[in-house]
């Protein structure tokens, strides 16, 4: 396993960056449009050289501006997967996945064993004598992560990866990403928007405003309470921090208990595994006084600011327990105006249980 170090100074798009990914860590990057995102991959891989700073791979150097040391991209093994799976449209499914190792000059057979591995990996094998606009957009985007994994590169960089596919698509890849890259160990970089592709795979969030590392830390520290602006946007759901009990049960450092389902139809972790339970304020009933049926997780908050969102008006309340930003409940004004809600006062939030996606939480080391 193999650690990453980057510093990168770009004058004419006002970048000044510095940061370091362990081997085997998975850092991902958050940030506005222009930020400065796309740039760090860029400079990573070698198709963007820096005005002044260094790459460096393990004890490999790829780039050193003080030192003339510019490595090309096809040589860095650096495994680039983008939004747009930009498969070579000429070449069968099978051809393009040993396109990377026969690059490496690994011989055709030795590439056609990696291309039949890593198809296998990641469920596409059936595909191989496919082109690929005979694919889906998801079935494409299983080859281009073949591709970039068959040529054994040493750090893996993903850009928006789940970006226009459908919900189901999006969470195979996410689910692929993860079994890959917690069985290899290798160093990743993850560009996203979405905070489910931060809490499913990330272990720190580095957010970027302005070609500046604004806030880095671990992934729950940064969606929970944020320390920049666009960090605090980006945790536009509700969040909660706690430690797996039997049954899938979410318990907080208060003692409050929140039932959930597993994010993505995968398995509850091991009891006491730290993990968070999310949810979206649209899925939050609001009531005056304690509701009695169907939902199972009920809490009694003090209404802390009313926001309105369009069609919507978002009730937050205090800030939590543990200093996490407060629940939200995106209500119709009509309710607002029946409840006549308004700041301080108490209120019960609920929500049922199969609306609860219950995620593990990475390592916060580093």
């Amino acid at each position: 396993m193999t650690g990453l170090q980057v510093r990168a100074v770009l004058a004419e798009r006002d970048v000044d960056m510095e940061f370091g990914i362990a081997a085997g860590e998975v850092l991902a990057i958050l940030g506005p449009n222009g930020a400065g995102k796309s740039t760090a991959l860029h400079v990573i891989s070698g198709l963007v050289r820096p005005d002044r700073g260094y790459v460096r791979l393990g004890d490999r150097v790829l780039t050193d501006t003080d030192a003339g040391v510019f490595v090309p991209t096809y040589d860095r093994r650096v495994g680039l997967l983008l939004q747009d799976p930009l498969l070579f449209p000429h070449m069968t499914v099978a051809a393009n996945v040993a396109f990377s190792p026969r690059l490496r000059r690994r011989g055709k057979a030795g590439a056609r064993q990696a291309a039949q591995h890593w198809l296998a990996e990641v469920d596409a094998e059936q595909f191989v004598d496919r082109k690929p606009r005979q694919l889906s957009g998801g079935q494409a985007q299983r080859v281009a992560i073949a591709r970039a994994l068959a040529g054994a590169p040493d750090v893996l960089l993903l850009d928006e990866p789940m970006a226009g596919l459908d919900v189901a698509a999006a969470a195979a890849i996410r689910a692929l990403l993860r079994r890959v890259l917690t069985s290899e160990g290798r160093a990743a970089v993850l560009v996203t928007h979405d905070v489910l592709d931060v809490l499913t795979l990330a272990d720190r969030v580095m957010v970027i405003e302005a070609g500046r590392i604004a806030e880095i830390g671990a992934a729950a520290q940064v969606l929970t309470a944020p320390r920049s602006a666009f960090g605090a946007r980006i945790a536009g759901v509700n969040l909660i921090n706690g430690s797996l009990e039997v049954g899938g049960v979410l318990r907080t450092e208060s003692g409050t208990r929140w039932h959930g389902v597993p994010a993505e139809g995968g398995e509850f972790l091991a009891v006491g595994q730290r993990a968070v339970a999310v949810f979206p304020p649209a899925a939050v009933a609001v009531f005056r006084e304690q509701p009695h049926g169907s939902p199972r997780n009920m809490v009694e908050v003090v209404v802390a600011e009313l926001d309105s969102r369009g069609a919507a008006i978002r009730v937050r309340a205090g800030s939590q327990a543990d200093g996490a930003p407060g629940l939200a409940a995106d209500i119709t004004p009509e309710a607002a105006a029946e409840l006549r809600v308004v700041a301080g006062m108490r209120l019960w939030l609920a929500v049922k249980a199969q609306e609860v996606a219950i995620h593990p939480v990475f390592s916060d080391s580093g």
